[in-house]
């Protein structure tokens, strides 16, 4: 049987992406950088792409993970000013189609979870971004790109296109992804200049010096990446900002032309109503009025609130500090209380505010419930069982909560900044997804509240539209792995 090799489909080859970061979920996490490293690696998988995760192996990680870990090999590289080597072992795992690749090295691994003190770290993260990219010339698998995340991985764009120019993994692209500005690894020049082995021209104010004396890991991947991305579109605007730059806004809108905004997703299998074992009742689009019902009373009877499913119950589940807007939610607590509002407060955080919560609980028994301990359970039950939820941020990157809730039903009354403008739609004449106020007043919070109020109160059926269309609203990560491929596409095309 003859082979007519004109009709042979050619077999297009996977984009290649590795995505260095510092934590991710389930191995290691402390904020939102952890779940962003799990979350869109797996929907990129799932859109056909291939990738490989590279972490730092740190001692913390669960035994239930490392043992099942297979080791890939390892080599000596040189790391200092002054030519100092280190050992690199490399132990391979693989979960939901993704491979992660974790950097083996006692010295500097083997003790912190996994953030110990800046003078510390900063030798960690020079070790961890130069071997990342050797670990990738080792694998002998070039990435078309490398998204590195947070300053943690700021020296890897450097790196790629100084000491690694001239190896296989310098054909790749870089992007640079923000997750919290407020970290930037910020150290003494001659620190840096040490520990990163790296030429002095590059310690000058366009890349890596911030001062007479000091020197900004994130700055000089921020100079060097081929993109920079940020977790809304707002936000990256805002960054550019006396007010919410950092101190690196001038950096920031001198490379504007490619800084870009790319929302974050949730993980839709975790947050579904219709699955999650924590509610009364679970129910899907079909069903959510009825759902909410039953879970509203379920959370009332929980939390020792007057049951009665008439009863307009705002959520707020929070780190209870000032960048969340709390003072403003301080300022107005009583006025927003009436008798058709219950509030329930779920969050530990800033002494004052725990104790300001637990006096407005004290004087409002029945309407009013400070949960002050963070409570997984709960948290799923108020998403579940609220009407709305606040998110009156100072400011925000992007913010999940505000997704969760809708994902729920919920409709988030939120301040216009950052992602949590990107993601709600201010309701108008049976249109939007939610309640938002721009500047950062308590009026302006409190006139959301009693708006969205009074549409619960008076016009039920125009609120029930409004939760349906929050219910509709793509949340996933599928929608943002298809923003980053786009991106991908455009700084490293298929040849």
């Amino acid at each position: 049987m003859s082979i007519d090799t004109e009709r042979i489909d050619t077999v297009e080859t996977p984009r290649r992406i590795a995505f260095i970061g510092s934590e991710c979920y389930p191995f290691v996490k402390t904020g939102g950088l952890g779940d962003v490293m799990y979350a869109l690696p797996r929907a990129l998988t799932r859109s056909g792409c291939s990738v490989r995760v590279l972490l730092p192996n740190y001692a913390c990680i669960p035994q239930k993970f490392k043992e099942q870990m297979a080791y890939r090999g390892s080599f000596m590289m040189d790391l200092c000013q002054d030519g100092t080597s280190f050992y690199v072992g490399i132990m391979e795992s693989e979960l939901d189609g993704v491979i992660y690749d974790f950097i083996d090295n006692r010295e500097f691994f083997d003790w912190g979870n996994p953030y110990t003190g800046l003078w510390e770290d900063i030798p960690k993260y020079c070790y961890f971004s130069k071997a990342a990219l050797a670990v990738l010339n080792y694998l002998d698998w070039t990435p078309d790109v490398i998204h590195c995340h947070d300053w943690q991985a700021g020296l890897v764009p450097v790196y790629l296109r100084t000491r690694f120019a001239d190896t296989p993994v310098g054909r790749a692209a870089s992007i640079l992804t923000i997750h919290n500005l407020r970290f930037q690894g910020i150290c003494s020049i001659d620190h840096l200049k040490y520990w990163t082995g790296l030429p002095d021209y590059l310690f000058d104010y366009a890349v890596f010096k911030q001062s007479e004396n000091e020197a900004n890991m994130f700055k000089g991947g921020l100079a060097y990446a081929d993109r920079v991305t940020t977790v809304s579109a707002t936000y990256a605007q805002e960054i550019q900002t006396d007010f919410y730059g950092e101190g690196l806004n001038g950096h920031l809108s001198y490379h504007r032309a490619k800084l870009y905004g790319i929302v974050n997703g949730i993980d839709v299998e975790l947050w579904n109503s219709k699955t999650d074992a924590l509610l009364e009742k679970q129910y899907d689009v079909s069903d959510v009025l009825e759902g909410k019902r039953a879970n509203k009373l379920a959370l009332q009877e929980r939390l020792g609130l007057e049951q009665d499913e008439n009863k307009f119950v705002i959520g707020l589940i929070s780190r209870l500090t000032d960048q969340k807007g709390l003072d403003l939610v301080n300022a107005v607590f009583q006025d927003m209380l009436d008798e058709d509002t219950q509030i329930v407060i779920l969050g530990t955080g800033d002494p004052r505010y725990e104790d300001s919560f637990r006096y407005y609980e004290s004087v409002n028994k029945g309407s009013v419930c400070a949960y002050i301990q963070y409570n997984e359970s709960l948290a799923h039950m108020i998403y579940a069982g609220s009407d709305a939820l606040m998110v009156p941020s100072l400011f925000e990157p992007c913010g999940l909560t505000q997704l969760i809730a809708m994902r729920y039903g919920t409709v988030p009354i939120v301040r216009e900044t950052g992602g949590l403008k990107d993601t709600v739609a201010p309701y108008y004449d049976d249109k939007g997804n939610g309640f938002t106020f721009d500047r950062y007043e308590a009026g302006l919070l409190l006139d959301a509240v009693k708006r969205a109020r009074t549409l619960y109160t008076g016009s039920r059926a125009l609120w029930d539209n409004m939760v349906v269309r929050d219910m509709e609203k793509d949340v996933s990560w599928e929608n943002s792995a298809k923003q980053y491929i786009e991106l991908y596409d455009f700084i490293a095309p298929k040849a």
